[in-house]
């Protein structure tokens, strides 16, 4: 999914091709970025803390934008009622203290092989808050893991994307029918042009309910068993019970920053962390503040590639995305 990655990147220059490390891409936070206040807890027990994990890095411009996407987050959670949300930058705290506690954790970062916890130590982490029964949010790539965490992960989350089915990429994409649930009080359908997407995952056999379904272009039906279910409307997004009590939440869109523009995508997300926190969600929904031009402008990484000494300019408008093939 990524086209500026944690792997080696391609670039044209004339006729030529030159191969840039990953030390060109720079993860320093910006200014801007770093007056988000990150990784500040709360003394008052009686608040419900989530804990926003934003990953490093990655892709274009306007697309995989994890820091800012979870620092408006940040701001929305912040309006609701007895919650207390945790900004934490780079994929995992530096102080994993801010973890204690924690009623959920939102991921929304690269998954695979780049997954940020799959450092043992952090894997082990998590775990030990799922069997505390705390909430789980994942949000796009990172509903995928290597096949070896995947059964855990499923255990956790109710579904898994496994590159055997799995297929995944760019598309207009409506969710007509909104089921009643308590993460999609006051959803109404909606559209995102050109998000990206994962669909056909592996799910558990219980404790799951599809939250947004919809339609996929056949022709991104790339792996057999996807081929096999042409027509056939694909969960993009999930809640899990598990067995423990524990609520989960997987939503693989989100790829564009742009799409944090459309309410009902908004209403679902804040709805989706009350809900796997264990908490109320008001019968029409949760309260979300517009979300202007200006707020989608702010925070974005500085992904910038060092060309003939030259910093690449960040694109002025949501990149343009192919409707099939893997390139999320």
């Amino acid at each position: 999914m990524s086209t500026f990655s944690s792997f080696s990147l391609l670039a044209v220059i004339g006729m030529g091709f030159i191969t840039l490390s990953p030390a060109h891409l720079c993860a320093e936070l910006t200014d801007e970025q770093k007056k988000v206040p990150l990784e500040v807890d709360t003394k008052d027990a009686s608040l419900a803390k989530v804990v926003l994990l934003a990953g490093t890095p990655s892709n274009k411009p306007g697309q995989h934008e994890y820091f800012a996407g979870c620092a408006l987050m940040l701001d929305w959670l912040k309006q609701q009622p007895g919650v207390w949300p945790v900004m934490v930058a780079e994929g995992w705290p530096k102080d994993e203290s801010i973890l204690k506690g924690a009623k959920s954790v939102v991921c929304y970062m690269d998954g695979g092989d780049k997954f940020a916890l799959l450092e043992p130590a952090r894997w082990q982490r998590i775990s030990q808050l799922m069997d505390e029964g705390a909430g789980l949010i994942m949000l796009h790539q990172a509903v995928e893991v290597p096949e070896a965490q995947a059964a855990q992960f499923k255990s956790w989350m109710g579904g898994v994307w496994q590159k055997d089915i799995g297929n995944r990429g760019h598309w207009d994409m409506s969710f007509d029918s909104i089921p009643q649930h308590d993460t999609t009080r006051g959803v109404k359908p909606f559209a995102a042009p050109k998000d990206g997407w994962l669909f056909n995952l592996h799910f558990a056999d219980r404790g799951v309910t599809p939250l947004l379904t919809g339609q996929v272009p056949d022709k991104s039906r790339t792996t057999e068993d996807a081929k096999s279910h042409a027509g056939r409307a694909e969960v993009i997004a999930w809640a899990y019970e598990r067995a423990n009590g524990g609520r989960s939440v997987g939503f693989t869109g989100c790829d564009l920053h742009s799409a944090w523009g459309i309410e009902s995508q908004r209403r679902f997300m804040v709805n989706s962390i009350l809900w796997a926190s264990k908490l109320p969600v008001p019968d029409a929904g949760t309260t979300v503040p517009a979300c202007s031009d200006d707020d989608l402008k702010k925070n974005w990484d500085r992904k910038a590639l060092i060309l003939r000494g030259k910093p690449a300019q960040p694109a002025a408008t949501s990149p343009t995305a192919s409707t099939t093939g893997n390139s999320q």
